[in-house]
C-alpha cells in the first residue's frame, strides 16, 4: 500500500502513476541504454525516459542525450553504436556525494608551503 501512494504522489523516486499510464497507452518504446534507461516517444513527438533506478538527467549517456533534445543524431538508425576503446564508460555527475572528486580531498598528504602564525 505504501509504493503504491509512493508511487503516486511522488515523482523523485521513479516513474509516478500518471508517467505509467502514459506510458502504456500513448508511448512507443524507442530503445534502452546500458544503464537500463529507457526511452519512449508518443505519436506527437514528445519523448521521454524512464530511469533504471534514481532520477538524475547527468546518467542519459550522450547518444540517448542528443536523442532527447531532438539533435540529429546516428542512434535513431542503429541503437547499438560502437564504442573504441580508448573511450570511456559513461559515468553519472557525482559533484554532491561521497565520490565527488576533491583536488585536496587527502589533507594529510598534503605539506604546506608555510607555518601558520600562532600567538
Amino acid at each position: 500500500m505504501l509504493t503504491l501512494l509512493k508511487k503516486i504522489f511522488t515523482w523523485w523516486n521513479q516513474d509516478t502513476f500518471g508517467t505509467m499510464l502514459k506510458t502504456i497507452f500513448f508511448g512507443k518504446f524507442v530503445g534502452s541504454d546500458t544503464q537500463g534507461n529507457k526511452y519512449y516517444e508518443s505519436k506527437k513527438g514528445k519523448r521521454w525516459i524512464i530511469y533504471a533506478d534514481s532520477v538524475d538527467a547527468s546518467k542519459i549517456p550522450v547518444e540517448w542525450y542528443s536523442w532527447m533534445h531532438f539533435t540529429p543524431n546516428r542512434i535513431e538508425k542503429n541503437q547499438n553504436i560502437e564504442k573504441y576503446n580508448w573511450q570511456k564508460p559513461h559515468q553519472a555527475n557525482l559533484t554532491g556525494t561521497v565520490d565527488a572528486y576533491y583536488p585536496n580531498k587527502n589533507r594529510d598528504g598534503i605539506k604546506k608551503k608555510y607555518s601558520s602564525w600562532k600567538e
